[in-house]
């Protein structure tokens, strides 16, 4: 079988690949290219929500070496449109592997193309920017007019895409505190993390009244990460802006730009996101600098941020705001992820953080 193929972006640049995975019959799938430089956890990246709408590319060489398992999965299906490598792994080595990373991709219908020069790729991203692109067999002419055709994230809601349907309750009944979290497209490790931190879980669709939240006397509610441009979720910036000041908030990446936009901030696209496990973002209280998982495309403008709220990170690459707090409303939020699924633990003192602020009303 003849498994050539071609990526296309809509500027008109053509890489040469082979496909992997899932082939769709279409001979082809699109959507924005975007570029993520994390060393390993390969598969919590493709099962991360917060990748609707996109094509990944791994700036990795070598991807799928140690396979996949049942455990690492952040969410019950991959959400991406598509992975591009520069070399698939073909024989995985790990005792925990059981399965590997093509055979992942073609189980849950996620198309891949392998063979790509991905630094050249990322290279042509960082300077031209995240577009949309499409790769496939199908012809070059084709592949270029479904990449143009392709909207990207810019003002599309692809929270409804990701969301649960119905809530649903993790965490033992004698927790010490009762948590309610909005499901913007919430990675599993998130759940785990506050659970182990004490507290019951139970979450809800990102369309959720606050009145309904209000109704079920949470000790908190988290906000959390997902996919698209935050100004498009404008029913989720209504609801948390009626529950700022009845109980402490918590939000991480679409959920701190959503907790900022019910702030009466703005938020803008950036050029290429941030996506990878290793950006440094300095704690300004204490000067110390943490290094951080993240995936968004999309950023807070700190100087639109409204009187009372103070900044609390700040991205040490470019300088973007990374976290902000707004004390009388007994709320909080960060641009990056400290579950860190994957990524290093510098910033999981956070979710104690939540916890204590949940303790002291």
């Amino acid at each position: 079988m003849d498994n050539t193929a071609e990526l296309v972006l809509a500027d008109g640049t053509t890489f040469e690949g082979f496909s992997v995975g899932h082939r769709p019959e279409s001979g082809l799938v699109g959507g924005e290219v975007v570029f993520n430089t994390a060393l390993v956890g390969y598969q919590e990246i493709v099962t991360d929500p917060s990748y609707a709408g996109q094509i990944i590319t791994f700036t990795y060489p070598h991807i799928g070496n140690y396979g996949v398992n049942g455990d690492d999965d952040q969410a019950a299906v991959p959400q991406c449109r598509g992975v591009i490598v520069r070399d698939l792994a073909r024989r995985p080595s790990s005792w925990r592997a059981t399965q590997d990373l093509s055979g992942y991709l073609e189980r849950h219908r996620v198309a891949g193309i392998a063979g790509i020069d991905t630094r050249r790729l990322t290279r042509h991203i960082r300077s031209a920017g995240a577009m949309p692109g499409a790769f496939g067999s199908a012809d070059r002419d084709t592949l270029l007019a479904a990449a143009q055709a392709d909207g990207g994230t810019d003002g599309r809601d692809l929270v409804t895409q990701v969301t649960a349907t119905a809530p649903y309750t993790v965490g033992p009944d004698d927790a010490s505190l009762f948590v309610v979290a909005y499901d913007f497209g919430i990675k599993r490790s998130i759940v785990e993390h506050l659970v182990h931190a004490g507290c019951q879980v139970e979450v809800v669709p990102a369309s959720t009244p606050a009145a309904e939240v209000l109704a079920r006397a949470p000790d908190g509610v988290f906000l959390s990460n997902g996919p698209g441009d935050p100004a498009a979720v404008d029913y989720a910036r209504d609801n948390i802006r009626a529950l700022l000041g009845q109980i402490p908030v918590f939000g991480i990446c679409l959920g701190h730009q959503i907790m900022s936009l019910a702030l009466g901030a703005s938020t803008f696209k950036l050029r290429f996101g941030h996506h990878g496990g290793n950006h440094p973002v300095r704690h300004l209280a204490t000067g110390r600098v943490e290094i951080t998982s993240q995936n968004h495309n999309y950023a807070v403008d700190a100087a639109s941020l409204p009187e009372g709220t103070v900044v609390t990170h700040l991205n040490l690459n470019d300088g973007d705001l990374e976290g902000m707090r707004a004390e009388d409303l007994r709320a909080f939020s960060v641009q990056y992820h400290p579950e860190a699924g994957p990524g290093p633990h510098d910033a999981r003192y956070l979710f104690g953080e939540f916890t204590d602020l949940m303790r002291a009303v």
